[in-house]
């Protein structure tokens, strides 16, 4: 069987950070995905769908730090179903996702977490990827975009610049 999710979205709230007994950290909060589309009589509408998110581990840690409501993220991960009884002896239920990966969509210097933190953190869709959920499977190494070669620095003006061979994922910011 195959349980992955890929959801593009907005904090709805701010990390909320704790930790097991043992030390492992557990970090909750909920993303809104939008849809537009047109309806039938031919008006313009908007689908919300809004779904809980759990995050483990130094993946935690680092939403935590470094997202707010409103940041825009990427998350990969396994849709769950949980059920509880409620106050009343009533059956509640509802699906959320365990988070294996994140991508932070803001870019730096922009965004609530900047507007909170002084410059704020941020990466563009090709960084930023954070792993090692609690998955099933085996750790994953995150999405990851092809990567590109850059192009030779423009030397027509007599100028040598030197080119630095640096991946993107060895760049701490």
């Amino acid at each position: 069987m195959f349980n992955k999710v890929i959801l593009v979205g907005n904090l709805t709230r701010d990390i909320e950070l704790r930790y097991t007994p043992s030390g492992t950290a557990v970090g909750n909060t909920g993303i809104a995905t939008s849809r537009k589309f047109k309806s039938a009589d031919g008006q313009q509408k908007e689908e919300v769908c809004f779904v809980d998110l759990t995050f483990f581990g130094r993946t935690a840690e680092i939403a935590n730090q470094y997202l707010r409501k409103g940041s825009k993220v990427l998350v990969e991960g396994r849709l769950k179903y949980d059920t509880w009884e409620d106050q009343n002896g009533g059956r509640r239920s509802k699906h959320s996702i365990t988070v294996e990966n994140m991508t932070m969509l803001d870019s730096k210097g922009s965004g609530p977490a900047a507007d909170q933190q002084g410059g704020g953190y941020g990466q563009q869709p090709s960084g930023g990827n954070y792993g090692g959920g609690q998955g099933d499977y085996g750790q994953s190494k995150g999405y990851q975009q092809p990567q590109q070669k850059r192009p030779a620095p423009d030397t027509s003006a007599g100028e040598k610049i030197p080119e630095i061979d640096i991946d993107d994922d060895e760049i701490p910011f």
